[in-house]
């Protein structure tokens, strides 16, 4: 059974998430663990908007927009949450058995067009709670060249207590998604990885994928791996180190419902791949 989730429509949250693989800016929801066992263990999280992984330095991840559902899909009370200069920190009590998942969805569209004088002008300002109600009162329709985006981004997370479950994991048929095929609490180095990627509820065809390993402070170079999805939306991979990761999926079309013509899915999720 797949359960369906909420998905915030808050272009504020989209222009705050706004990245790419290649600009600054980083979302992540980090566990402090990925697998516990034992009855009602707790699992604290960091959440920020950086530009390095796993290192705040730049603005916290809202705790409005953040939710967390239990291996039944229930809704999970998010603990001791706190929003500080760099990052927001919360707690969750894994008190059913089964994998969790921590995530914060967003949906809406955005523009782009050349105003009388020449300028450039964006729609929404960054930071700003629009709606698409907002779009036609505030969007000249008319504008030269008018560009409109229909835009999703999905920022996540999984812990289990004690083994891992798949009744809520998979596709809620809205923006791009992981639906896994290898459990995402499930990964060991050297081991294939298949994860299949969705948008909308299809097969998300040449997504990209962007995998950094957690300490990119310390190296050199990010050195992202960098992968793309088959046909299937599928891909398959192995890692040769342990650690968490930050995989960023990127997908875009021209297949926008109006009043857009392009469609354009962003993907976040935080990893732990643990030793074989």
């Amino acid at each position: 059974m797949k359960l369906s989730s909420v998905l915030t429509t808050s272009l504020a949250v989209l222009t705050l998430f706004a990245s790419t693989s290649s600009e600054a800016h980083r979302v992540w929801i980090k566990p402090s663990a990925t697998v516990v066992s034992g009855d009602s263990e707790w699992v604290t999280f960091d959440a920020a908007i950086a530009n390095g992984i796993f290192y705040p330095d730049h603005y916290p991840l809202s705790l409005d927009y953040v939710k967390a559902m239990a291996p039944d899909g229930s809704d999970v009370t998010l603990e001791n949450g706190h929003k500080g200069k760099y990052r927001s920190v919360f707690d969750i009590e894994l008190e059913k058995e089964g994998t969790y998942t921590i995530y914060s969805a967003s949906s809406g569209l955005s523009a782009r067009w050349v105003d009388d004088e020449g300028e450039r002008q964006y729609w929404p300002p960054r930071g700003a709670q629009k709606t698409n109600e907002d779009f036609y009162k505030e969007v000249p329709q008319d504008a030269k060249e008018l560009e409109v985006s229909e835009r999703s981004r999905r920022v996540e997370t999984f812990v289990t207590s004690g083994a891992p479950t798949y009744d809520t994991l998979g596709p809620t048929g809205k923006g791009l998604e992981l639906e896994p095929v290898t459990h995402p609490n499930d990964l060991y180095t050297g081991e294939n990885i298949t994860f299949k990627f969705n948008i909308d509820g299809a097969a998300a065809a040449r997504t990209e994928i962007f995998l950094v390993k957690g300490g990119e402070r310390y190296r050199d170079q990010a050195q992202p791996t960098k992968l793309t999805t088959d046909e299937k939306g599928e891909v398959t991979f192995t890692l040769d180190e342990p650690g968490m990761y930050w995989l960023e999926a990127e997908y875009a079309d021209d297949n926008g419902e109006a009043p857009a013509t392009k469609r354009q899915g962003s993907y976040v999720a935080v990893l732990e791949v643990l030793p074989m």
